[in-house]
């Protein structure tokens, strides 16, 4: 379809586009998005008004745009202007803010960060972070930032990261994770010691563990391990366990930078000793392989996070693929609930400010974060959704993507070209679904993720005395659940977690 796109006039496109039912224009926009014609964007142009159209159709506009592999200039122009000074849906302006992130980033990754629609796009971000004024706004301005991984906005990070509230600062340091190593520079290392050892004021635990997995994470000196590890021992029984596994996952996994120093640092008895790993708190973190081939390793990590009555904080499920050194995050899925401390009575520490009562999810797929999902905000919002729930997940991202798009004329030394041309696209339906149940004191989740890949690739020798061609077509289906049950009526807590992966049909 995207072949046909490629040759199809502007009128044709347009046609096509009014005149399909309604569940085939989701489709034809996916094509016409990544097809990237003068023709498809012109035709797009015209045919989309983001303020009138369907959340759906808009949503799968702005999402192609952000999974492009190699968007063009005029693509993001075309974004651009369809948010620009538009009376928009919130959930529309905070998907097109955090694709204009995406788009940012990969032209940029594409050499292509000085032309004049790229510059346009950041400004855009940093003019509206700057004139930010509610937390939500700051944060998905701080999303995008993250999407677009451009090393000239890690100042800004920074200061928000250190100076916000606490949802600013999560947004902050969690862009801050996803850069390279190289980029985490001795002043990123500064900041992320002064959050985690508190040196200018008081913060969530969250934000304390992320800053202390970025300096666990990108080489760290001895001393910043052995700190972080003696910090442990002053901290509430959750946050210690958690981040003690997380250092033990670090011994095990044979691609961490830091496991030379920490295999050296274990070796001494005052820090290795029952005093410090004997933290017997129920919050988890591990990682292990799904597959291991010689040029690729896939990976499945869950982290648990607990508050000291037992009511969880924070999970995340995270599938990572890793391939000669560059790690990509296939999928992560976040849950995330704050605020419950006073609703199981529970005290808050020292200096800690009373988080505001809310549950949420936020998912990242191949590299782009999507735009944050909120269960529930505020103690009448959620007896709302307890009464009136629907029981029904929540689609995070549904669609089809284009994973690559390759092709390439080879000359011979016989003085024959041979053509090559290859294509491979990803069929994704992700949803989730957290329910609290005040009654019965239970706490769901559930994540399930299905998908089917498809690769065509195709070799042709072209001459007037000779022609062959080689063709090859792979398939693949996959699904994933993930469930977690957590019943905190009784002492001990029961909780339950599986993870179930059906059988992959590959052909």
């Amino acid at each position: 379809f995207i072949q046909m796109l490629r040759s199809a006039k502007k009128r044709d496109v347009l046609q096509l586009l009014r005149s399909v039912p309604e569940e085939m224009r989701l489709f034809l926009v996916e094509a016409a998005v990544v097809t990237q014609s003068v023709a498809s964007l012109a035709a797009l142009s015209d045919f989309l008004d983001l303020s009138k159209e369907p959340k759906s159709l808009v949503e799968k506009f702005l999402y192609t745009a952000a999974f492009s592999p190699r968007p063009s200039g005029e693509l993001l122009h075309l974004v651009l202007d369809k948010l620009d000074g538009k009376q928009l849906a919130p959930e529309t302006w905070e998907t097109g803010i955090v694709a204009v992130g995406s788009l940012v980033g990969k032209l940029c990754q594409q050499k292509l960060c000085g032309l004049q629609v790229v510059e346009r796009g950041l400004e855009t971000i940093l003019r509206g972070l700057r004139g930010a004024k509610e937390d939500p706004e700051v944060v998905i301005y701080l999303l995008a930032l993250g999407n677009a991984m451009l090393p000239e906005t890690i100042p800004t990070l920074l200061d928000h990261a250190e100076d916000g509230s606490t949802a600013v600062t999560t947004a902050a340091t969690s862009a801050l994770q996803r850069f390279p190593i190289p980029h985490i520079s001795s002043k990123v290392k500064r900041v992320m010691r002064r959050i985690f050892h508190q040196k200018r004021k008081s913060y969530d635990k969250t934000c304390r563990l992320a800053a202390a997995e970025i300096l666990l994470n990108s080489h760290p000196s001895p001393m910043d391990v052995i700190n972080i590890l003696l910090a442990s021992s002053e901290m509430e029984t959750e946050m210690a366990t958690f981040l003690l596994l997380k250092v033990q996952n670090s011994l095990r996994d044979h691609h961490h930078l830091a496991r030379n120093i920490m295999k050296d640092i274990m070796g001494d008895p005052r820090i290795n000793n029952y005093n410090f790993f004997s933290k017997v708190g129920i919050s988890s973190s591990f990682s292990g392989p799904l597959t291991v081939t010689q040029d690729l390793i896939s990976t499945f990590g869950l982290d648990l996070l607990f508050l000291e009555g037992g009511f969880l904080r924070k999970s995340v499920s995270d599938f990572s693929l890793l391939s000669h050194g560059q790690r990509l995050h296939a999928a992560q899925v976040t849950f995330e609930a704050q605020g419950m401390e006073s609703m199981m009575g529970e005290n808050l520490s020292e200096g800690e400010e009373e988080p505001e009562l809310m549950a949420g999810l936020s998912a990242t797929f191949f590299d782009v974060q999507l735009r944050p999902i909120v269960f529930f905000q505020g103690y009448t919002d959620l007896m709302a959704k307890v009464l009136l729930s629907s029981g029904e997940p929540t689609s995070v991202v549904k669609g089809n993507l284009l994973l690559m798009d390759h092709h390439q004329v080879i000359p011979l030394q016989s003085g024959l070209q041979v053509t090559v041309k290859l294509q491979g696209g990803l069929g994704l339906d992700i949803s989730a679904d957290m329910d609290v149940s005040i009654w019965e004191q239970e706490l769901k989740t559930s994540v399930n993720a299905r998908g089917s890949l498809t690769m065509d690739f195709q070799a042709e020798l072209d001459s007037p005395f000779l022609q062959a061609t080689l063709r090859s077509q792979t398939e693949a289906e996959t699904s994933i659940h993930f469930d977690t049950v957590l019943r905190f009526s009784s002492s001990p807590m029961l909780m339950c977690l599986q993870l179930r992966e059906e059988q992959v049909p590959y052909r």
